[in-house]
């Protein structure tokens, strides 16, 4: 199973509401309940009626599209960073799982993954 490394640091946001979230950015992430609005976005593009948030996260992302038939895939790889203590923020999406850790501790936990036998790579770059 491969890896991606996402290129940019990421913000955990609190909002007041969506009205100055940018939707139509590269990495945008909405969790809306009857508590709370999230949105995980790029550092530099956290918006302007946040209430809370924490920075300095930093992600990968599963290759390719999973099934929802397959199982255990997430649970396996926050199971093993949690024996190294290391903390995550997962999303899924529909095709795939992204997994943020702190920036402090991103190296560390890919190496600790390839260690595991997952494959770490970039994310290719268009053009």
């Amino acid at each position: 199973m491969v890896l991606e490394k996402l290129p940019y640091q990421l913000t955990v946001c609190k909002v007041s509401d969506l009205s100055e979230t940018d939707v139509g950015k590269q990495f945008c992430f909405i969790g809306r309940t009857e508590e709370e609005i999230s949105v995980v976005c790029k550092m530099e593009e956290a918006p302007g009626n946040t209430i809370e948030r924490d920075d300095g996260w930093r992600g990968f992302r599963i290759q390719g599209v999973l099934d929802f038939s397959m199982i255990g895939i997430l649970s396996k790889l926050s199971g093993i960073l949690a024996q190294c203590e290391i903390g995550i923020f997962a999303i899924s999406t529909y095709n795939t799982d992204y997994i943020l850790v702190k920036e402090e501790n991103f190296e560390r936990a890919l190496n600790v993954l390839a260690s595991e036998g997952y494959e770490v790579a970039s994310i290719p770059t268009a053009g």
